[in-house]
């Protein structure tokens, strides 16, 4: 399989309940079908420093932002080619690069720095930006549940539909079975509308029809905020009554 290693394209986000995402793959029938992933559980292992640099000034909003992450399709084993992604945004616009190399080469080059079987441009940018962020460790693994669709007229065109999103802080392994806490609340579906340019007309008038907006979200994000209440819920102190 031929797998796409460079994108460059806008990615809108929304929060959508149950009920409107049924409504959203019957309007969409038309014009979008299920890309050959169909639906997939991924994997990712995010890297950070240790203070943790890379998510909080993400967090931050700032112009320009990067991260690395290393991701499977389905649970990997050491022979199952993974993918070692570096994504940067950019005013809004979202550049991605990624290489493809088994799962045990990626552990090996990102937490013992053993040398990539490849190189190539994008190995290049992989390894300046570890040599630039000194300390790179895996910080959490976060797994969800994801339909993938693209445009019959338009392939550049994609969305996605993600549920059931977890987060870990042990046993960071893409062999690793999905559990850890929820991101999500019972009836949220994270969607993602994946897009060169201008949205299809067909689609602003579902989402105005719907009344569904535009929002900022981040699965490390929203996963380290989490972490960070509680572990400041374990630090207060428990008050007795006398």
């Amino acid at each position: 399989m031929e797998y796409q290693n460079v994108f460059k394209r806008y990615e809108l986000k929304y929060l959508i309940t149950r009920q409107q995402k049924e409504l959203l793959l019957q309007y969409m029938e038309p014009y979008m079908e299920a890309d050959s992933y169909g639906r997939s559980t991924i994997y990712n292992i995010y890297y950070d420093t240790p203070d943790s640099i890379l998510i909080r000034r993400s967090l931050e909003k700032p112009v320009y932002k990067e991260k690395l992450r290393v991701r499977s399709y389905g649970v990997a084993t050491p022979d199952k080619k993974v993918f070692i992604e570096l994504k940067k945004k950019y005013k809004g616009i979202v550049y991605k690069r990624r290489i493809a190399v088994k799962e045990e080469e990626a552990s090996g080059y990102m937490n013992r720095g053993e040398p990539l079987p490849l190189k190539n441009q994008i190995t290049g940018e992989i390894d300046y930006f570890c040599h630039f962020y000194r300390g790179l460790r895996p910080a959490m693994a976060i797994s969800y549940e994801r339909e993938a669709f693209f445009g019959k007229e338009d392939s550049g065109l994609r969305i996605t539909l993600d549920e059931n999103i977890m987060w870990r802080e042990e046993k960071l392994s893409l062999c690793e079975k999905p559990h850890g806490t929820s991101i999500l609340a019972p009836d949220e579906i994270l969607m993602e509308i994946k897009v060169a340019g201008c949205m299809p007309l067909w689609l602003v008038r579902f989402l105005s029809a719907q009344k569904i907006y535009k929002t900022s979200f981040s699965k490390y994000g929203r996963a380290f905020l989490q972490k960070q209440e509680q572990d400041t819920v374990e630090r207060m102190p428990e008050c007795g009554l006398g």
